[in-house]
Formats: structure tokens, sequence, C-alpha cells
């Protein structure tokens, strides 16, 4: 009868975890992350879903004869706005796991 009983403890504080993380991921979809390369010439901004809702380049930074800065530019600001953006989701999650680990939770 114990051993039932601790199970569905730990089942209920499952499932409030679980609500919680739900909860944390909703907000996280408001919230956004920018980035910016260049000393500012490209921004990108992403948010908690790690979608890029935003990319403003500077006129000054496009030269046609020197592409391969601006794609260069293009991806540091956009790879820096995810990366902070799942920074800012481990932080959130970490806060209702204690800092466990949990495979498949980024």
């Amino acid at each position: 009868m114990r051993v039932s009983q601790n199970f569905g403890k730990l089942m209920k504080q499952a499932q409030q975890m679980q609500a919680k993380m739900m909860h944390i991921q909703e907000e996280l979809e408001k919230r956004t992350v920018e980035a910016s390369s260049g000393g500012g010439m490209v921004k990108a901004v992403v948010n908690g879903k790690f979608e890029l809702l935003s990319l403003t380049i500077e006129k000054s930074v496009v030269d046609p004869e020197d592409v391969e800065m601006l794609q260069d530019l293009v991806v540091a600001a956009v790879n820096e706005a995810i990366r902070m953006a799942q920074e800012m989701t481990r932080e959130e999650m970490a806060k209702v796991t204690g800092g466990m680990n949990i495979p498949g939770l980024l």
C-alpha cells in the first residue's frame, strides 16, 4: 500500500511539473531576444520557439561587391539570437526542474 501511495504522489508531482513547463513554454513563445553583428549593422530577433521574427540590415553594410560579408553577418546575428533564446529557455525551465536535466527538454 505504501509503494502505491508514493507512486501516486510522484505521478501528481510529475503532472504538476509538466503543467508548469507547458505554461513556461507558452510564455517563452511571447518573449524575444535580439542579437546583432557587425557593430549593430545586422540585427536578428528570435522568439522562445527559436523562430526568426525579424532581420534588420543597415543599408551601409549592403555591398554588391562583398555579398559574403553580409551573409556572414546575417548568419552570426541569427545564430547568436538562437543561442540567446536557447539560454533563456534553459534558465526558465531550470526554475521548474530545479536544474534537473530532462532529456528532450532542450
